[in-house]
Order: structure tokens, then C-alpha cells, then sequence
């Protein structure tokens, strides 16, 4: 098979070549413009492609249910150009060949759970952690969706006692992370690039060695691993994203949502838990190898 991925981000677009195992023939990047400019970018790119199907995983919210009248479309995203893009049919028309979507996140979760270290396991979660929060879930084998799909960044959190950031995400306040665009004036809540750059000044890169940073940021990701923990029953959480990083975090978090969790639960997971919590295995591929298996399924359905 030869099969086309497009990793639709907020900032950019990654569009890639490949096949059904997974391996990238070549990619290249467009910037996320308004739709006018960027979708007849990435069309051009498709089209002398020979591709025999396109999956796409999309920056949402999105709408998956291929019953709705709006299956296909970018819906109530903050990136105001974007709202109401008919995605998978401005691509369908174009490229005459199957497209299958569902969002970022979601492509992320897929790859790893394809051709990653998630393989054989039925049920597991993919956090990234960037300039904003979002996670793709498969439970019991299969990609969740539901009355529309997990928003796991907007989970409400308890602010830490001496932790007095009011947040900025436009809907909650302070959520895990307001998926909010950047080039709308409103910063992230606790956790992601733009709200650690907000709350204490600087870049994530340049707090490498602030311990206080990093131990206020695992606090806030092992509090929402902990109500991930309690609800999705994970066999594995992956974490990615820029902020994900920096490595100095995984022995943070991993203790502090032993310690949230308590005792309560008690699994061969959570007893291994160096092997539970762990950063993406992918080299950042997952998602554009997530986009190859949607593609992939959208062929063979």
C-alpha cells in the first residue's frame, strides 16, 4: 500500500508518504495558515502521490460520527478560520481516495499502539503535554470516541495550596489545559509551554534545572494521571509533547501519582511503574505512523 498522513496541528501541518508497516518514505511540514491558504497547499502535495488512501489526524474539536451531517468537519476549535472546515471532504474531492480521521491525540495513541512499545496492549492512553494538553485513548482495543471524543485537557484540577495561578483557559479557568490558540492573547493553565513561560517568566528551556518548576508541573500531571488512573484503567500512559522533554519529570510524576493513588489500586502496572509511565517511543512519529494505520483502516473497511 502506499499511503498518505497528514498530522493536522495548530501550527503546522505534517504531511507525509508511507505504508501499512509504518515506514515514512518522506515528509514535509506547511505552516497552519487560515484554510484558503494552507488546505490547496497540502492538496498540492497529495495529488502526483499515487496514494491509495490518506488518514488524518486533526487538532479538533472534530466530528466523528459518520452518522452526523458534519462527519469530517473541525467544529468549535478556537482557531476561528478553522471552524466548520469540511476537512475530509475538501480532501476526498480532491484526491478522490478514502480518507480516515479522528483527532491528534488519537493518531498519536494509534501509532504508538500500531508499532510502538504500546503493542498488545488493549488499553492505554497518550498525553501530550506542549503548548497545549489533549490525550487519545484506546480501551479495550479500540480508539475511544463516544458522544464526541475525550477532551482530557479541560479536566478540572485542585490547585496545589501555595500554588496561587489563576490560569487562563477561556472555558475552565483552571483545567489541566485550555486548549485556547495562542494568537487569541490567552495562555494555557498549569502545565503547558506558554503557561510555564507565563507563570514563571521564562522558556521551559531555560528552567531545565528550577526544581520548583518541575516539581509544581509533576505535581499537576500526576494529579491528572491519578483521575485518568481512576477512570480509563490504563495499561500503559504515554507521555509527549515538548514539555515531555524534559526527562527530569518522569521520576517526579512517577512518584507523586504513587502517592496520590495511595494504595487504593494495586497492580502488577502500578508495580512496575517505571514501565507504565513513559515517555513516547516513536522518535515524534507517532502521529504521522497513527495517520498511516487510520489511513490504512479507512482502506480496508
Amino acid at each position: 500500500m502506499r499511503l498518505g498522513a497528514l498530522e493536522a496541528g495548530g501550527t503546522k501541518m505534517v504531511c507525509a508518504i508511507g505504508n501499512e508497516q509504518g515506514e515514512i518514505f518522506e515528509q514535509i511540514s506547511i505552516p497552519t495558515e487560515t484554510p484558503e491558504i494552507t488546505i490547496p497547499r497540502i492538496i498540492e502535495y497529495f495529488k502526483d502521490k499515487n496514494i491509495d488512501a490518506l488518514g488524518i489526524a486533526c487538532f479538533g474539536p472534530v466530528e466523528l460520527d459518520k452518522a452526523s451531517e458534519k462527519y469530517g468537519y473541525i467544529t468549535s476549535t478556537p482557531k476561528l478560520a478553522w471552524r466548520d472546515t469540511p476537512i475530509v471532504q475538501r480532501f476526498e474531492e480532491a484526491l478522490h481516495c478514502p480518507v480516515g480521521f479522528d483527532t491528534d491525540v488519537n493518531g498519536s495513541v494509534l501509532g504508538e499502539a500500531t508499532f510502538g512499545q504500546a503493542k498488545g496492549k488493549r488499553s492505554v492512553m497518550y498525553i501530550t503535554i506542549g503548548t497545549g494538553v489533549g490525550a487519545g485513548i484506546i480501551s479495550e482495543g479500540n480508539l475511544v470516541h463516544g458522544m464526541l471524543h475525550p477532551e482530557a485537557g479541560h479536566i478540572l484540577m485542585i490547585p496545589r495550596k501555595d500554588d496561587h495561578y489563576e490560569g487562563f483557559c477561556f472555558y475552565h479557568k483552571t483545567c489541566f489545559a485550555g486548549v485556547i490558540a495562542n494568537e487569541m492573547g490567552v495562555n494555557i493553565k498549569v502545565t503547558s509551554g506558554p503557561a510555564i513561560e507565563k507563570r514563571w517568566g521564562k522558556k521551559g528551556v531555560e528552567l531545565a534545572d528550577n526544581k520548583e518548576v518541575w516539581d509544581l508541573e509533576a505535581y499537576y500531571i500526576a494529579q491528572a494521571i491519578c483521575n485518568y488512573i481512576m477512570v480509563v484503567s490504563p495499561e500503559m500512559v504515554i507521555l509527549g509533547g515538548g514539555v515531555m522533554h524534559q526527562e527530569q519529570l518522569f521520576p517526579l510524576i512517577r512518584e507523586k501519582v504513587l502517592e496520590m493513588v495511595a494504595g487504593y489500586i494495586q497492580t502488577k502496572e502500578l508495580a512496575d511503574i517505571d514501565h507504565f509511565i513513559v515517555p513516547a517511543s516513536l522518535h515524534d512519529d507517532q502521529g504521522i505512523m497513527g495517520c498511516l494505520e487510520l489511513a490504512r483502516r479507512e482502506l480496508q473497511n
